[in-house]
């Protein structure tokens, strides 16, 4: 149990690290859902390019979607928009910095997706292979077919077994020039998608390092705060729970002892340790009232200033601008023994 402990720890202590291995492991997954996916192309006109589209473009907005689900920080970006405005203002440029960091997670198992299906290329050839240039690659002047038989001859492509259009186009000629245009989009997308994790990553600092660092700052505070303030509720909750228990039992002990005709015993010594971590608030009422508080109008991210020494007169720091004063007497004791010696 101390090594889950220990393990569960280490994850919250290195949070950024964890969600970069979920989202490196969604990334292999998504890799291997499409090579153990069996695609069939419908083969037909009007399904084709629903089909081949559905299967490029549907299952990364899914996985887009489960990255954003399995990012605890989901929910404390929601709070912080929706939440009243109270005593501390929203700053808009960490919500955007907020956003952005877990959009970067979350893009990158869709972009393998997009990747690998690009690469592979049968999305693309069932999707648009009733757009294959037949007056370029086959026989253009083929007899006795309309426009229309010659595009259902064309959805075939896909499906060799079922494909009976040699005359007008050969097969292996069709699949590879669109597994090759296919390809060449794969490449070009994982280029655009390189560069842009690298604008992102290394040059949006350079230009924008002091707006960068305070958004980082405040967004790791509010990161910390939901934590902390968790953290003590819970700690208030449990001592809650505790006085609430043993004030329970001593009133059935002291109505049981009154029964019987002997003295009640003494409460024992940790319920006022208890009773101390609940900082006052000790009924219900109060306690929702000051979660509402904490919830409409969270404190002013502005610390007190420790007070003043009284001599100083409240004109300046450490007596700034203040004549020197002169040194106190001497103790008579003191006085005495430096006559003596």
């Amino acid at each position: 149990m101390d090594k889950f402990r220990m393990v569960f720890q280490f994850l919250q202590s290195n949070q950024e690290s964890f969600m970069n291995g979920i989202c490196g492991i969604m990334a292999l997954a998504s890799a291997q859902m499409y090579s153990a996916f069996d695609f069939n192309c419908p083969c037909l006109p009007h399904y084709n390019l629903a089909y081949g589209l559905g299967i490029l473009l549907v299952p990364p907005l899914i996985l887009f979607l489960l990255g954003f689900v399995l990012n605890n920080n989901v929910s404390m970006l929601a709070e912080e928009w929706r939440r009243p405005q109270g005593q501390r203002g929203k700053d808009p440029a960490v919500l955007r910095y907020m956003f952005c960091s877990m959009a970067q997670r979350a893009m990158i198992a869709p972009a393998v997706w997009v990747s690998v299906t690009l690469l592979d290329g049968k999305c693309i050839t069932c999707a648009f292979c009733t757009s294959v240039p037949v007056e370029t690659l086959g026989n253009a002047s083929h007899p006795g077919l309309s426009p229309g038989e010659i595009k259902q001859v064309l959805a075939r492509i896909p499906c060799k077994e079922i494909y009976d259009g040699q005359e007008l186009i050969a097969n292996e000629v069709a699949v590879r020039y669109l597994r090759c245009v296919s390809q060449a989009l794969g490449w070009c997308f994982v280029l655009l998608m390189t560069t842009l994790a690298f604008l992102v990553r290394s040059l949006r600092p350079c230009f924008t390092q002091a707006a960068f660092l305070k958004s980082r700052y405040w967004s790791h505070y509010i990161d910390i705060e939901r934590k902390l303030f968790d953290e003590t509720c819970t700690e208030h909750a449990r001592s809650f729970a505790k006085v609430c228990i043993q004030q329970f039992f001593e009133g059935m002990s002291t109505d049981l002892e009154a029964a019987r005709c002997h003295p009640p015993r003494k409460a024992p010594a940790d319920a006022g340790e208890a009773a101390k971590k609940l900082l006052g608030i000790t009924d219900q009422g109060t306690m929702n009232t000051a979660l509402k508080s904490w919830h409409r109008c969270k404190p002013p991210l502005q610390l007190h200033p420790p007070a003043l020494p009284s001599g100083n007169g409240g004109n300046g720091w450490a007596g700034e601008g203040q004549p020197p004063t002169q040194p106190p007497a001497p103790r008579k004791e003191v006085a005495a023994y430096y006559s003596w010696v």
